[in-house]
C-alpha cells in the first residue's frame, strides 16, 4: 500500500485516554462560559495585528477551535464540539451545560468501563435515563409571559439589563413569532422602533416617486395595488390600465413589478402630476429569487385581495380587469421598505392562510426555512419591530449582534415551549425519578447509569456556582435544604425564589442539552479503536 494511504490504529487503553482527555479539554474551554457570572474565553486571531477575540457563548467558542495538535484528544474534542455547534444551530443556547454534562458522564461512565462495566449495556441504560430526565423536565415546564418576565428570562440569556429591557418589552409587544430586524442605530443608546402593519424589504423605482421628500417615503392613503411579477417594458400597456383604474374611481394605486423600463416609469411620473387627483408609484416585487417573489405575492394576495400575475403563468397587463386589484388603508415605501397597512382582503381566508404557514413552521427543520417561514407569519399578523444597536467598533458591534440573535432566538423557543427554573434547579429536580429507579433496579450497569446520571445533573449548578466564585459544596448543602423552587442566585449570593428572581432557563435548550450531552457521551463510551489517516485533509469552519 503507498505510504500516503497508510493508517495509524490506536487500542486500548490508549484509546479511552486519548479520547477522554480531548472531551475534558473542549469542555474545559467552554465551562467558565457558563452562568450569569460568566468568565471569558480569549482566542488569538489568525493576523498577529488583531487583538485576541474575548467570547463568552460556547457555541462560537468550539466553532474557531478547528485542530488539537495531539491527534487522539482531537477525535475526543471533535465530538464535544459537534454537538455544541449543533445545539447553537437548533436552539441557540445550553452549551455550555451540555460541555458540562458531557465531560460528567464521559468521565463516569469511563471508570465504570474500565474496572469491567459493559459498554454497550451502559450506553443504553444512560440512553434511556436521558429520556426519563426530559420526561421530566417536561413536567416542570413553565410558561412565561408579560414584559417584566420576558425581560427577566431575556437578561439571564444575555446578563445585559439595558437590551435585556428592550427584548423584553419587544417581545410582549409582537409575540413569539413577531419579526425583529436588527440594524445599527445613530444614538447613543440601544433604540426600539415598532412597524405599523406588514413590510417587506423592497423599494421604490424611482425616488421621484417619494410623495414626502423630506422623509424620502411614500405615504398612499386608501390605496389599490396590482401585485406581479411582470417586466413591464412596453409603455404602451400602461394606459388601459390607469384609465381603468381611474374608471372605477381609483385614485391611489400602487403598481408591483420585476422590472420597469425607463420610459414606464416617466410615464407613471407623467400620471401623477396632479397627485390630488390622481397618484400612481411603482414597487419591485418584493423577495429574493423566484421562490421568495412568489411567497411574498401570495402573502399580498391574501392580505389585500386580488389577484397575482404571473410572469411564469402568461399573464399580462392586457389581461387585468377591476378584481384583480388588491386594496389597502394604508400602502408605503421609502428607500429599502414596502408596507401595507390593514390590508382588505378576506379575514377568513387570511386566518386560514396563517394557519397553514404556521403548519409549515412546525414541521420544518431547515433553519433557512424556518426563518423564511417566521418572518411571512409575523408579517401576516401585523407584527415588526427594529431593534437599533448603539454604535461602536465593528468588532463590539459584532459581538452586540450575535448577542441580540441568540437572546431572541431563546425568547422565541421560551415563548413556544416554555421555560424551566434556572440555575441548574430543575436538573437537580429530576434526580429523585433517577433515585426511584436505581432503588428498584437489579441490573449493576442499570444501577451504574443511574448512579452517573444523579451525580452528573450536580455539575452544571456547581459550575455555575463555581464560575461565580462561590464553594460549590456549601452552595449544594444550602439547595438540598432550601424548599423547592429555591435555587442559589449567584448576582445576590444567597438562596433565593426563583420564579420570583426571574431566574430561568429555556426548556427546549434544556432538554436538547440533557439528551444530546447523555446520549453523545454514551456514545463515546463505546468506541474502542481509533483510525488516523496518513495525510488527513482538515477543512476549516469558523
Amino acid at each position: 500500500m503507498p505510504k500516503a494511504l497508510t493508517r495509524r490504529v490506536v487500542f486500548q487503553p490508549d484509546a479511552y485516554q486519548g479520547i477522554q482527555k480531548g472531551i475534558n479539554l473542549m469542555a474545559s474551554i467552554v465551562r467558565p462560559t457558563l452562568g450569569p457570572s460568566a468568565r471569558t474565553v480569549a482566542i488569538e486571531r489568525m493576523s498577529n495585528k488583531e487583538a485576541a477575540e474575548l467570547l463568552d457563548d460556547g457555541g462560537t467558542i468550539t466553532r474557531r477551535i478547528i485542530q488539537f495538535g495531539d491527534r487522539d484528544a482531537d477525535m475526543g474534542a471533535m465530538l464535544v464540539r459537534h454537538l455544541l455547534w449543533r445545539l447553537q444551530e437548533q436552539v441557540g443556547d445550553g452549551t455550555a451545560t451540555a460541555a458540562t454534562l458531557f465531560q460528567a458522564v464521559y468521565n463516569q461512565g469511563l471508570h465504570y468501563v474500565v474496572a469491567g462495566g459493559n459498554p454497550m449495556h451502559l450506553r443504553r441504560h444512560l440512553e434511556h435515563g436521558a429520556q426519563l430526565i426530559v420526561d421530566q423536565l417536561d413536567n416542570l415546564t413553565l410558561q412565561v409571559a408579560g414584559k417584566a418576565k420576558l425581560a427577566q428570562l431575556a437578561e439571564s440569556i444575555c446578563h445585559e439589563p439595558a437590551l435585556a429591557g428592550l427584548l423584553g418589552e419587544i417581545f410582549d409587544i409582537v409575540g413569539q413569532h413577531g419579526h425583529v430586524d436588527i440594524r445599527r442605530g445613530h444614538g447613543r443608546e440601544l433604540e426600539r422602533h415598532y412597524v405599523e402593519g406588514m413590510f417587506w424589504e423592497s423599494s421604490l423605482f424611482s425616488t421621484h416617486m417619494f410623495n414626502d421628500q423630506l422623509k424620502l417615503r411614500a405615504d398612499l392613503q386608501n390605496a389599490a395595488l396590482l401585485i406581479s411579477d411582470l417586466e413591464i417594458t412596453d409603455v404602451h400597456l400602461l394606459v388601459p390600465l390607469l384609465d381603468m383604474a381611474m374608471a372605477a374611481e381609483i385614485h391611489t394605486l400602487v403598481l408591483l413589478a420585476s422590472e420597469l423600463s425607463e420610459r414606464s416609469i416617466a410615464f407613471l411620473l407623467q400620471a401623477s402630476r396632479e397627485p390630488e387627483k390622481f397618484q400612481v408609484v411603482a414597487v419591485k416585487t418584493p423577495g429574493l429569487g423566484t421562490l421568495e417573489q412568489a411567497e411574498a405575492m401570495e402573502d399580498l394576495v391574501v392580505l389585500t385581495g386580488g389577484r397575482a400575475l404571473l410572469q411564469a403563468a402568461g399573464d399580462s397587463l392586457s389581461h387585468v380587469t377591476v378584481e384583480d386589484f388588491g386594496h389597502a388603508r394604508k400602502i408605503w415605501a421609502d428607500k429599502s421598505t414596502f408596507g401595507v397597512v390593514a390590508g382588505k382582503g378576506n379575514p377568513r381566508e387570511l386566518r386560514r392562510h396563517i394557519t397553514s404557514v404556521r403548519a409549515l413552521l412546525e414541521h420544518t427543520e431547515d433553519e433557512h426555512v424556518v426563518t423564511r417561514l417566521r418572518q411571512r407569519v409575523s408579517k401576516l399578523m401585523g407584527g415588526s419591530a427594529t431593534l437599533l444597536l448603539a454604535p461602536s467598533t465593528e468588532a463590539e458591534n459584532t459581538v452586540q449582534e450575535a448577542l441580540a440573535r441568540r437572546t431572541i432566538a431563546a425568547l422565541r423557543a421560551a415563548l413556544r415551549n416554555g421555560v424551566l427554573l434556572g440555575s441548574g434547579r430543575s436538573l437537580l429536580a429530576c434526580r429523585s425519578k433517577l433515585q426511584q429507579q436505581l432503588v428498584a433496579s437489579e441490573d449493576p450497569d442499570e444501577r451504574a447509569a443511574y448512579r452517573i446520571l444523579i451525580k452528573a445533573l450536580e455539575e452544571p449548578l456547581r459550575t455555575i456556582v463555581g464560575n461565580a466564585g462561590y464553594d460549590p459544596g456549601t452552595v449544594m448543602a444550602e439547595i438540598n435544604d432550601a424548599a423547592q423552587g429555591f435555587g442559589f442566585d449567584v448576582r445576590c449570593g444567597r438562596v433565593v425564589d426563583l420564579a420570583q428572581a426571574g431566574i430561568f432557563d429555556v426548556a427546549a435548550a434544556q432538554k436538547a442539552a440533557v439528551y444530546g450531552a447523555i446520549a453523545g457521551a454514551a456514545h463515546a463510551l463505546t468506541i474502542d479503536v481509533l483510525i488516523h489517516s496518513k495525510n488527513p485533509q482538515y477543512v476549516a469552519m469558523t
